[in-house]
């Protein structure tokens, strides 16, 4: 299982444990398995800590063979987290429109935002929507932060759901890439 991979474990959102829906993703089986999936997707893209990564471990007996169940799994997973990154844009342009809410952060012990907008920043201006996909392809990161830097800082809707689905499912690809050469190895 890939539980290992997920801080699911050990954070609590709003005290609140989510070890549950982890668990829920890594025994879903069948059709309903890939809405677990979905709505898992759906909500790291903006509220849950942790990585994505953990939806390859459904076993899923969708009566396919092993490749085309990974790619209905990359897919549906993408789409989740995608809907959920446009949820997570939409909350940034509203608290771009908010000042209280970037004021508070900005005064916050830990200056995340000024650290996230300086490296969000370079990124979109060197690659725009590129840079977020590429972003999001880096398997174990857990990628809210990226999310809510680049809603704040782009505006294109569809751009940015189009880039973080691509980035959602680079990031599946290649974990599932990095696993298939060590099992090879081994």
């Amino acid at each position: 299982m890939l539980s290992g991979l997920s801080l699911l474990d050990t954070v609590l959102v709003g005290g609140v444990d989510f070890a549950w829906l982890e668990r829920l993703v890594e025994h879903a089986t069948g059709w309903l398995g890939l809405v677990i999936i979905w709505v898992y997707s759906f909500l790291i893209a903006f509220a849950l800590p942790g990585v994505s990564e953990v939806v390859l471990a459904a076993p899923l007996d969708l009566g396919l063979g092993y490749w085309p169940r990974m790619s209905v799994i990359i897919f549906v997973s993408a789409f989740g987290k995608a809907a959920g990154s446009v949820f997570a844009f939409h909350i940034g342009q509203e608290a771009k429109d908010s000042g209280w809410i970037i004021k508070r952060l900005r005064n916050s012990r830990f200056d995340i935002i000024e650290w996230s907008e300086r490296q969000t920043v370079t990124i979109a201006q060197k690659w725009g929507y590129a840079g977020l996909a590429l972003a999001l392809c880096v398997p174990g990161f857990p990628d809210t932060l990226s999310i809510y830097a680049f809603s704040v800082l782009e505006e294109d809707y569809v751009k940015f759901a189009v880039a973080t689905f691509v980035g959602s499912a680079g990031r599946l690809i290649l974990w599932l890439a990095g696993a298939e050469a060590v099992l090879s190895v081994l």
